[in-house]
């Protein structure tokens, strides 16, 4: 009995051994360089222990340390999988057969879905000076240099890194790029994300009247104006090797918060501009082009929603631009207004 106890005793802690060194000390190592292989990405067990540590060490809305290293991670050797694709067509408002289209380019948004668990780790990088936690996103600005179609040919690389800090009236805003580029290292793809750290403090303001951006908003042609409505439904969440579950993330607050679930920013934003590609064609958004885009309010699942989009106005001198939002079902708030432009 004793040398049973023994046995077991002994395989537990050399498991224990393991999965220390498996999931905590390989994982650290490997974030502690700027550069990484696709296939060898530290474990979701420890970019969450460091995510928890960073949530209970920080207060959303403050700015922490000095401008000493940038922080940025590289992740080489990516390749599109087909059955990725798929799913994310599948669940971005594009359809699972998308791919078997022709003269179909990989949606716009996919290289920001392949980039989902990479940004994590740039959120709790060591040199990324907010809380990683609560943090909205308000802008975002996406551009094509050449047709994106070109990263299913062979190896590519995905790179974020953080721009800059803005300290603003409600907390502190951070810019991150994300990019793609191709294997003749060429930049095929760029975003950049706007991400606001909330002083809830300052929570007051944020619930002002009127938005100064509002008026911003450009004002649709009863001619050109197309509108689509789509349900919004539970499984919102766009998930992927790469990514890191974010509704682990969010579960502690909904379980004893009661907080709603919310559809992601990168939902809202893909099935705009898949709507606009079904109804206006491929050539609107193939490369090169800009499209910027604004989130207003949350969008709370499951729900309805109206897109709109139509061409914006302009001299002839100019290429067609088209703008486009979704909104509540039956005309209420603004959940997203963007922008459409030829570079």
């Amino acid at each position: 009995m004793g040398n049973a106890q023994s046995y077991i005793v002994a395989s537990l802690s050399v498991c224990s051994v393991y999965l220390v060194y498996v999931h905590v000390y390989c994982a650290h190592k490997l974030l502690k360089t700027n550069e990484l292989h696709s296939d060898k990405l530290p474990s979701n067990a420890y970019v969450y222990m460091k995510y928890l540590s960073r949530r209970v060490t920080r207060r959303a809305g403050c700015l922490y340390g000095t401008e000493k290293q940038e922080a940025v991670y590289t992740v080489v050797s990516c390749r599109v999988e087909d059955a990725l694709l798929r799913r994310f067509c599948s669940a971005a408002g594009y359809g699972w057969d998308y791919p078997d289209s022709e003269y179909r380019d990989i949606p716009l948004c996919f290289p920001e879905f392949l980039c989902g668990r990479l940004l994590l780790m740039l959120l709790t990088h060591e040199n990324f000076r907010l809380s990683p936690a609560g943090l909205v996103h308000v802008r975002q600005s996406l551009k094509t240099f050449q047709p994106i179609d070109e990263l299913k040919k062979g190896p590519f690389t995905l790179r974020v890194q953080v721009l800059g800090y803005q300290p603003t009236d409600l907390g502190v805003e951070v810019d991150i790029c994300l990019s793609a580029t191709s294997r003749f290292r060429c930049v095929m793809w760029e975003s950049v994300l706007t991400l606001l750290s909330e002083n809830k403090l300052h929570k007051a303001i944020r619930c002002s009247p009127k938005n100064e951006n509002e008026s911003e908003k450009d004002e649709p042609a009863p001619d050109t104006l197309k509108q689509v409505e789509l349900k919004v439904p539970w499984t919102a969440d766009l998930k992927c090797r790469w990514s890191f579950p974010c509704q682990v993330l969010s579960l502690p607050a909904r379980l004893f918060r009661f907080t709603p679930h919310i559809a992601p920013s990168l939902w809202m934003f893909s099935v705009c501009l898949a709507e606009i590609e079904k109804h206006k064609g491929v050539k609107v958004i193939t490369a090169p082009v800009t499209v910027t885009a604004q989130f207003k309010e949350p969008l709370v699942v499951p729900g309805k929603v109206t897109v709109g989009f139509w061409e914006a106005p302009g001299n002839k001198h100019q290429s067609q631009s088209f703008c486009f939002q979704m909104q509540q079902h039956g005309g209420g708030k603004a959940h997203l207004v963007g922008r459409i432009s030829r570079c």
